[in-house]
Protein backbone atom coordinates (compact mmCIF):
# COMPACT_ATOMS: atom_id res chain seq x y z
CA UNK A 1 0.00 0.00 0.00
CA UNK A 2 1.24 3.40 -1.00
CA UNK A 3 0.26 7.17 -0.41
CA UNK A 4 0.93 9.55 -2.92
CA UNK A 5 0.26 13.54 -3.06
CA UNK A 6 -1.60 14.27 -6.28
CA UNK A 7 -3.17 17.19 -8.65
CA UNK A 8 -3.11 20.73 -7.31
CA UNK A 9 -0.65 20.34 -4.35
CA UNK A 10 2.05 18.63 -6.15
CA UNK A 11 1.60 21.71 -9.07
CA UNK A 12 1.21 24.11 -6.67
CA UNK A 13 4.53 23.11 -4.66
CA UNK A 14 6.49 23.13 -8.00
CA UNK A 15 4.75 26.33 -8.86
CA UNK A 16 6.11 28.14 -5.41
CA UNK A 17 2.36 28.72 -4.62
CA UNK A 18 0.37 28.19 -1.17
CA UNK A 19 -0.42 24.77 -1.17
CA UNK A 20 -4.31 24.94 0.13
CA UNK A 21 -6.07 21.39 -0.95
CA UNK A 22 -3.95 18.10 -0.67
CA UNK A 23 -5.14 15.13 -2.35
CA UNK A 24 -4.34 11.81 -1.90
CA UNK A 25 -4.48 8.73 -3.78
CA UNK A 26 -3.95 4.98 -2.17
CA UNK A 27 -2.05 2.53 -4.49
CA UNK A 28 -2.08 -1.14 -3.93
CA UNK A 29 -5.22 -1.03 -1.33
CA UNK A 30 -8.70 -2.84 -0.91
CA UNK A 31 -11.43 -1.26 0.57
CA UNK A 32 -11.67 -3.43 3.28
CA UNK A 33 -8.08 -2.22 4.24
CA UNK A 34 -9.13 0.94 4.52
CA UNK A 35 -12.01 0.14 6.75
CA UNK A 36 -9.80 -2.19 8.64
CA UNK A 37 -7.68 0.86 9.58
CA UNK A 38 -10.06 3.31 10.65
CA UNK A 39 -10.62 5.10 7.29
CA UNK A 40 -14.40 6.45 7.18
CA UNK A 41 -15.80 5.96 3.53
CA UNK A 42 -17.33 8.73 2.06
CA UNK A 43 -20.67 8.38 -0.59
CA UNK A 44 -21.31 5.07 -2.14
CA UNK A 45 -20.06 6.67 -5.65
CA UNK A 46 -15.99 6.95 -5.47
CA UNK A 47 -13.93 4.51 -3.12
CA UNK A 48 -12.96 7.77 -1.28
CA UNK A 49 -12.25 7.65 2.54
CA UNK A 50 -11.32 10.02 5.30
CA UNK A 51 -8.54 9.27 7.75
CA UNK A 52 -9.71 8.76 11.09
CA UNK A 53 -7.68 11.59 12.73
CA UNK A 54 -6.95 14.28 10.47
CA UNK A 55 -10.41 14.09 8.58
CA UNK A 56 -8.34 14.21 5.38
CA UNK A 57 -9.62 12.43 1.83
CA UNK A 58 -7.71 9.70 0.21
CA UNK A 59 -8.78 7.98 -2.83
CA UNK A 60 -7.80 4.10 -3.98
CA UNK A 61 -6.10 4.46 -7.27
CA UNK A 62 -9.36 4.11 -10.29
CA UNK A 63 -9.61 4.09 -13.95
CA UNK A 64 -12.51 4.90 -15.22
CA UNK A 65 -15.19 4.69 -18.27
CA UNK A 66 -17.14 6.79 -20.50
CA UNK A 67 -20.50 4.98 -19.76
CA UNK A 68 -23.23 8.17 -20.84
CA UNK A 69 -23.29 11.65 -21.19
CA UNK A 70 -22.16 14.94 -19.29
CA UNK A 71 -20.20 15.26 -16.05
CA UNK A 72 -21.65 11.85 -14.14
CA UNK A 73 -21.48 9.72 -17.02
CA UNK A 74 -18.53 7.32 -16.10
CA UNK A 75 -18.05 4.40 -14.29
CA UNK A 76 -15.16 4.08 -12.14
CA UNK A 77 -13.13 0.51 -11.62
CA UNK A 78 -10.79 0.54 -8.40
CA UNK A 79 -8.62 -2.22 -7.60
CA UNK A 80 -4.99 -3.00 -5.85
CA UNK A 81 -4.11 -3.39 -8.96
CA UNK A 82 -4.80 -0.48 -11.05
CA UNK A 83 -1.13 1.33 -11.00
CA UNK A 84 -0.52 5.32 -9.88
CA UNK A 85 0.17 5.88 -13.76
CA UNK A 86 -3.26 4.32 -14.64
CA UNK A 87 -5.18 6.71 -12.49
CA UNK A 88 -2.76 9.99 -12.95
CA UNK A 89 -3.57 9.52 -16.84
CA UNK A 90 -7.57 9.86 -16.34
CA UNK A 91 -7.26 13.45 -15.11
CA UNK A 92 -7.49 16.72 -16.88
CA UNK A 93 -4.20 18.30 -17.56
CA UNK A 94 -0.31 17.04 -17.48
CA UNK A 95 0.07 19.73 -14.67
CA UNK A 96 -2.37 17.81 -12.44
CA UNK A 97 -1.35 14.95 -14.01
CA UNK A 98 1.41 14.63 -11.09
CA UNK A 99 2.29 12.61 -7.90
CA UNK A 100 4.79 12.57 -5.38
CA UNK A 101 5.66 10.24 -2.08
CA UNK A 102 6.22 11.27 1.44
CA UNK A 103 10.23 12.16 0.43
CA UNK A 104 8.73 14.31 -2.53
CA UNK A 105 9.74 12.05 -5.06
CA UNK A 106 8.08 13.20 -8.18
CA UNK A 107 5.99 10.47 -10.54
CA UNK A 108 5.75 12.29 -13.51
CA UNK A 109 4.45 9.94 -16.57
CA UNK A 110 2.87 12.67 -18.90
CA UNK A 111 5.35 15.41 -18.78
CA UNK A 112 3.62 18.08 -16.62
CA UNK A 113 6.98 19.45 -14.91
CA UNK A 114 7.78 19.94 -18.72
CA UNK A 115 4.53 21.76 -19.04
CA UNK A 116 4.64 23.96 -15.67
CA UNK A 117 8.40 25.13 -16.87
CA UNK A 118 6.72 25.68 -20.51
CA UNK A 119 3.52 27.79 -19.11
CA UNK A 120 1.33 25.62 -21.28
CA UNK A 121 -2.14 23.81 -20.04
CA UNK A 122 -2.34 20.39 -22.23
CA UNK A 123 -4.74 17.78 -22.14
CA UNK A 124 -3.38 14.71 -20.59
CA UNK A 125 -4.53 11.84 -23.49
CA UNK A 126 -7.66 12.12 -25.93
CA UNK A 127 -10.28 10.89 -22.76
CA UNK A 128 -10.49 14.47 -21.75
CA UNK A 129 -12.82 15.25 -24.46
CA UNK A 130 -15.11 12.70 -22.72
CA UNK A 131 -15.95 15.01 -20.11
CA UNK A 132 -17.97 18.34 -20.76
CA UNK A 133 -16.98 19.35 -17.67
CA UNK A 134 -13.22 20.03 -18.43
CA UNK A 135 -13.47 22.54 -20.41
CA UNK A 136 -15.01 24.84 -18.20
CA UNK A 137 -11.88 23.32 -15.54
CA UNK A 138 -9.59 24.28 -17.99
CA UNK A 139 -10.85 28.04 -19.00
CA UNK A 140 -10.77 28.24 -15.06
CA UNK A 141 -6.87 27.26 -14.58
CA UNK A 142 -6.27 29.46 -17.76
CA UNK A 143 -7.91 32.30 -15.40
CA UNK A 144 -6.03 31.17 -12.29
CA UNK A 145 -2.50 30.78 -13.79
CA UNK A 146 -2.58 33.50 -16.61
CA UNK A 147 -0.78 36.37 -14.52
CA UNK A 148 2.04 33.80 -14.39
CA UNK A 149 2.33 33.54 -18.54
CA UNK A 150 0.24 29.93 -18.75
CA UNK A 151 -1.77 29.37 -21.75
CA UNK A 152 -3.75 26.78 -23.01
CA UNK A 153 -2.14 24.31 -25.67
CA UNK A 154 -3.34 24.64 -28.99
CA UNK A 155 -4.34 20.56 -29.67
CA UNK A 156 -6.75 21.20 -26.36
CA UNK A 157 -7.84 23.81 -26.93
CA UNK A 158 -9.24 21.82 -30.77
CA UNK A 159 -10.78 18.83 -28.14
CA UNK A 160 -12.70 21.69 -26.68
CA UNK A 161 -14.51 23.20 -29.31
CA UNK A 162 -15.15 19.35 -30.22
CA UNK A 163 -16.77 19.22 -26.76
CA UNK A 164 -18.74 22.12 -27.36
CA UNK A 165 -19.85 21.00 -30.57
CA UNK A 166 -20.34 17.63 -29.28
CA UNK A 167 -23.58 18.26 -27.49
CA UNK A 168 -22.09 17.21 -24.36
CA UNK A 169 -22.13 20.89 -22.41
CA UNK A 170 -26.03 20.61 -22.56
CA UNK A 171 -25.49 17.97 -20.43
CA UNK A 172 -23.79 19.48 -17.78
CA UNK A 173 -26.54 20.25 -14.80
CA UNK A 174 -26.89 23.90 -13.39
CA UNK A 175 -25.09 23.05 -10.11
CA UNK A 176 -22.18 21.67 -11.72
CA UNK A 177 -21.47 24.59 -13.80
CA UNK A 178 -22.51 27.08 -11.42
CA UNK A 179 -20.05 26.15 -9.33
CA UNK A 180 -16.68 26.17 -12.41
CA UNK A 181 -18.23 29.47 -13.17
CA UNK A 182 -18.34 30.86 -9.53
CA UNK A 183 -14.84 29.82 -8.98
CA UNK A 184 -13.39 31.15 -11.99
CA UNK A 185 -15.41 34.50 -11.47
CA UNK A 186 -13.21 34.55 -8.29
CA UNK A 187 -9.99 34.34 -10.12
CA UNK A 188 -7.21 36.92 -10.55
CA UNK A 189 -8.17 37.60 -14.32
CA UNK A 190 -11.60 36.16 -14.39
CA UNK A 191 -11.96 37.72 -17.70
CA UNK A 192 -10.19 35.04 -19.26
CA UNK A 193 -12.09 32.39 -18.21
CA UNK A 194 -14.78 34.19 -20.46
CA UNK A 195 -12.21 34.77 -23.46
CA UNK A 196 -11.06 30.87 -23.60
CA UNK A 197 -14.37 29.87 -23.70
CA UNK A 198 -15.30 32.30 -26.57
CA UNK A 199 -12.44 30.79 -27.98
CA UNK A 200 -13.39 27.53 -28.33
CA UNK A 201 -17.17 28.15 -28.64
CA UNK A 202 -18.30 26.93 -25.62
CA UNK A 203 -19.77 30.92 -24.65
CA UNK A 204 -21.75 30.23 -27.85
CA UNK A 205 -23.35 27.69 -26.36
CA UNK A 206 -23.41 28.08 -22.07
CA UNK A 207 -23.97 31.89 -22.03
CA UNK A 208 -25.17 32.43 -26.16
CA UNK A 209 -26.32 35.58 -24.46
CA UNK A 210 -22.78 37.18 -23.64
CA UNK A 211 -21.03 35.21 -26.43
CA UNK A 212 -23.19 38.01 -28.33
CA UNK A 213 -21.70 40.98 -27.21
CA UNK A 214 -18.36 40.78 -29.58
CA UNK A 215 -18.92 42.48 -32.39
CA UNK A 216 -21.23 44.78 -31.39
CA UNK A 217 -20.32 48.26 -31.23
CA UNK A 218 -20.88 51.30 -28.77
CA UNK A 219 -20.00 55.09 -29.33
CA UNK A 220 -16.82 55.78 -29.35
CA UNK A 221 -16.92 58.65 -27.28
CA UNK A 222 -17.74 57.03 -24.39
CA UNK A 223 -16.46 53.89 -24.88
CA UNK A 224 -12.95 54.26 -26.68
CA UNK A 225 -12.86 50.35 -26.92
CA UNK A 226 -16.02 50.32 -29.02
CA UNK A 227 -16.63 46.67 -28.63
CA UNK A 228 -19.22 45.40 -26.25
CA UNK A 229 -17.79 42.12 -26.10
CA UNK A 230 -14.45 43.85 -24.97
CA UNK A 231 -15.80 46.54 -22.94
CA UNK A 232 -17.55 43.41 -21.11
CA UNK A 233 -13.85 41.69 -20.33
CA UNK A 234 -12.50 44.80 -18.91
CA UNK A 235 -15.16 45.64 -16.74
CA UNK A 236 -14.85 41.88 -15.11
CA UNK A 237 -11.22 42.67 -15.16
CA UNK A 238 -11.55 45.88 -13.29
CA UNK A 239 -13.68 43.93 -10.90
CA UNK A 240 -11.00 41.22 -10.04
CA UNK A 241 -8.33 44.43 -9.95
CA UNK A 242 -10.64 45.79 -7.25
CA UNK A 243 -11.41 42.91 -5.13
CA UNK A 244 -15.08 42.51 -5.92
CA UNK A 245 -17.10 39.94 -4.33
CA UNK A 246 -18.78 37.07 -6.53
CA UNK A 247 -22.30 39.42 -6.88
CA UNK A 248 -20.18 42.46 -8.32
CA UNK A 249 -18.65 39.95 -10.65
CA UNK A 250 -21.80 38.32 -12.25
CA UNK A 251 -23.06 41.37 -12.00
CA UNK A 252 -20.41 43.00 -14.79
CA UNK A 253 -20.59 39.86 -16.92
CA UNK A 254 -24.19 40.57 -17.53
CA UNK A 255 -25.18 44.08 -17.04
CA UNK A 256 -24.94 44.97 -20.74
CA UNK A 257 -26.37 41.88 -22.41
CA UNK A 258 -29.04 44.48 -23.61
CA UNK A 259 -26.67 45.46 -25.79
CA UNK A 260 -26.55 42.04 -27.70
CA UNK A 261 -30.56 42.71 -28.92
CA UNK A 262 -29.63 46.51 -30.61
CA UNK A 263 -30.92 45.99 -34.39
CA UNK A 264 -27.72 46.65 -36.49
CA UNK A 265 -28.89 49.56 -38.37
CA UNK A 266 -29.53 51.46 -34.89
CA UNK A 267 -25.65 50.69 -33.81
CA UNK A 268 -23.92 51.86 -32.19
CA UNK A 269 -26.43 53.11 -30.24
CA UNK A 270 -28.39 51.19 -27.72
CA UNK A 271 -31.57 52.86 -26.50
CA UNK A 272 -33.57 51.13 -23.63
CA UNK A 273 -30.83 48.52 -23.12
CA UNK A 274 -31.10 48.64 -19.76
CA UNK A 275 -34.64 47.40 -19.81
CA UNK A 276 -34.27 45.00 -22.82
CA UNK A 277 -31.47 43.36 -21.26
CA UNK A 278 -33.63 41.83 -18.16
CA UNK A 279 -35.10 39.16 -19.90
CA UNK A 280 -31.80 37.85 -20.61
CA UNK A 281 -30.30 38.14 -17.37
CA UNK A 282 -32.93 36.68 -16.00
CA UNK A 283 -32.35 33.82 -18.51
CA UNK A 284 -28.60 33.30 -17.61
CA UNK A 285 -29.25 33.58 -14.08
CA UNK A 286 -31.98 30.86 -14.32
CA UNK A 287 -29.94 28.58 -16.58
CA UNK A 288 -27.20 28.27 -14.27
CA UNK A 289 -29.29 28.63 -10.50
CA UNK A 290 -27.39 31.48 -9.84
CA UNK A 291 -27.72 32.01 -5.55
CA UNK A 292 -30.72 34.93 -4.80
CA UNK A 293 -27.95 37.25 -4.40
CA UNK A 294 -25.97 37.38 -7.61
CA UNK A 295 -29.28 37.32 -9.49
CA UNK A 296 -31.16 40.40 -7.63
CA UNK A 297 -28.24 42.14 -8.19
CA UNK A 298 -27.50 41.58 -11.55
CA UNK A 299 -30.92 42.61 -12.69
CA UNK A 300 -30.87 45.51 -10.99
CA UNK A 301 -27.56 46.77 -11.86
CA UNK A 302 -28.75 45.51 -15.73
CA UNK A 303 -31.80 47.81 -15.01
CA UNK A 304 -30.40 51.02 -13.27
CA UNK A 305 -26.44 50.94 -14.08
CA UNK A 306 -27.12 54.13 -16.29
CA UNK A 307 -28.92 55.68 -14.03
CA UNK A 308 -25.37 55.18 -11.66
CA UNK A 309 -23.47 56.82 -14.49
CA UNK A 310 -25.56 59.40 -14.25
CA UNK A 311 -26.47 60.13 -10.48
CA UNK A 312 -25.25 63.63 -10.47
CA UNK A 313 -28.00 64.58 -13.31
CA UNK A 314 -30.82 63.14 -11.94
CA UNK A 315 -33.77 64.60 -10.38
CA UNK A 316 -34.18 64.47 -6.62
CA UNK A 317 -37.37 62.58 -7.44
CA UNK A 318 -35.75 59.77 -9.62
CA UNK A 319 -32.74 59.31 -6.82
CA UNK A 320 -35.64 58.60 -4.45
CA UNK A 321 -37.19 56.61 -6.68
CA UNK A 322 -33.53 54.71 -7.42
CA UNK A 323 -32.96 54.27 -3.50
CA UNK A 324 -36.32 52.35 -3.02
CA UNK A 325 -35.72 50.11 -5.81
CA UNK A 326 -32.66 49.13 -3.57
CA UNK A 327 -34.42 49.14 -0.37
CA UNK A 328 -31.39 51.21 0.91
CA UNK A 329 -33.15 51.40 4.30
CA UNK A 330 -32.61 47.55 4.97
CA UNK A 331 -30.38 46.46 2.53
CA UNK A 332 -27.71 49.06 2.34
CA UNK A 333 -25.00 46.69 1.29
CA UNK A 334 -26.72 45.71 -1.93
CA UNK A 335 -26.82 49.64 -2.82
CA UNK A 336 -23.35 49.92 -2.02
CA UNK A 337 -22.64 46.62 -4.39
CA UNK A 338 -24.55 48.51 -7.41
CA UNK A 339 -22.44 51.57 -6.65
CA UNK A 340 -19.11 48.88 -6.96
CA UNK A 341 -20.40 47.44 -10.45
CA UNK A 342 -21.11 50.58 -12.02
CA UNK A 343 -17.41 52.33 -10.59
CA UNK A 344 -16.12 48.76 -12.55
CA UNK A 345 -18.30 49.54 -15.78
CA UNK A 346 -16.81 53.37 -15.80
CA UNK A 347 -13.53 51.71 -15.50
CA UNK A 348 -13.98 49.21 -17.68
CA UNK A 349 -13.17 51.18 -20.66
CA UNK A 350 -10.29 51.49 -22.55
CA UNK A 351 -7.97 54.40 -21.10
CA UNK A 352 -10.39 55.73 -18.87
CA UNK A 353 -9.13 53.19 -16.06
CA UNK A 354 -7.83 55.35 -13.60
CA UNK A 355 -10.86 58.05 -13.72
CA UNK A 356 -12.12 58.95 -10.74
CA UNK A 357 -15.78 57.99 -10.78
CA UNK A 358 -17.16 61.17 -8.33
CA UNK A 359 -20.65 59.34 -8.33
CA UNK A 360 -20.39 57.04 -5.92
CA UNK A 361 -19.38 59.33 -3.33
CA UNK A 362 -22.55 61.36 -4.51
CA UNK A 363 -24.89 58.10 -4.58
CA UNK A 364 -23.81 57.15 -0.91
CA UNK A 365 -24.29 60.68 0.79
CA UNK A 366 -28.10 60.11 -0.97
CA UNK A 367 -28.54 57.39 0.55
CA UNK A 368 -27.09 58.32 3.74
CA UNK A 369 -29.41 61.59 3.70
CA UNK A 370 -32.26 59.13 3.08
CA UNK A 371 -31.94 56.86 5.73
CA UNK A 372 -31.52 59.86 8.08
CA UNK A 373 -35.22 60.61 7.39
CA UNK A 374 -36.43 59.16 11.10
CA UNK A 375 -39.81 57.89 11.47
CA UNK A 376 -40.84 58.98 15.23
CA UNK A 377 -41.25 62.43 14.06
CA UNK A 378 -44.34 61.40 12.24
CA UNK A 379 -45.72 58.91 14.60
CA UNK A 380 -46.16 61.33 16.83
CA UNK A 381 -47.84 63.90 14.11
CA UNK A 382 -50.66 60.59 13.91
CA UNK A 383 -49.61 59.13 10.30
CA UNK A 384 -50.11 55.49 10.06
CA UNK A 385 -50.58 52.71 7.17
CA UNK A 386 -49.97 53.98 3.58
CA UNK A 387 -50.36 57.35 5.03
CA UNK A 388 -46.86 56.98 6.93
CA UNK A 389 -45.68 55.51 3.82
CA UNK A 390 -46.29 58.73 1.88
CA UNK A 391 -45.03 61.04 4.71
CA UNK A 392 -41.90 59.16 4.88
CA UNK A 393 -41.50 59.69 1.05
CA UNK A 394 -42.23 63.16 0.82
CA UNK A 395 -39.30 63.87 4.10
CA UNK A 396 -36.68 61.99 2.19
CA UNK A 397 -37.95 63.45 -0.72
CA UNK A 398 -37.13 66.85 0.58
CA UNK A 399 -34.21 66.32 2.11
CA UNK A 400 -32.74 64.98 -1.17
CA UNK A 401 -33.53 67.98 -2.82
CA UNK A 402 -30.95 69.69 -0.04
CA UNK A 403 -28.42 67.18 -0.42
CA UNK A 404 -28.45 67.73 -3.97
CA UNK A 405 -28.71 71.48 -4.00
CA UNK A 406 -25.67 71.41 -1.53
CA UNK A 407 -23.59 68.71 -3.23
CA UNK A 408 -23.98 70.33 -7.15
CA UNK A 409 -23.81 74.10 -5.84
Amino acid sequence: MQVYKVGGAVRDRLLGLPVTDIDRVVVGATTEEMLAQGFRPVGADFPVFLHPKTGEEYALARTERKSGRGYGGFTFYASPEVTLEEDLVRRDLTINAMAEDDQQNLTDPYHGQRDLEARILRHVSPAFAEDPLRVLRVARFAARYAGLGFTVAPETVELMRQLSASGELQALTAERSWKEISRALMEDQPQVFIQVLRDCGALNVLMPEVDALFGVPQPETHHPEIDTGLHTLSVLQQAALHKQPLTVRWACLLHDLGKGLTPQEEWPRHIAHEHSGLKLIKAVNERFKAPKDCQELALLVGHYHTHGHRALELKASTLLELLQSFDVYRRPQRFEEFIAACEMDARGRKGLEQRSYPQADYLRGAATAARGVAVQPLLEKGFTGPALGEALKRERLKVLKAYKDAATA
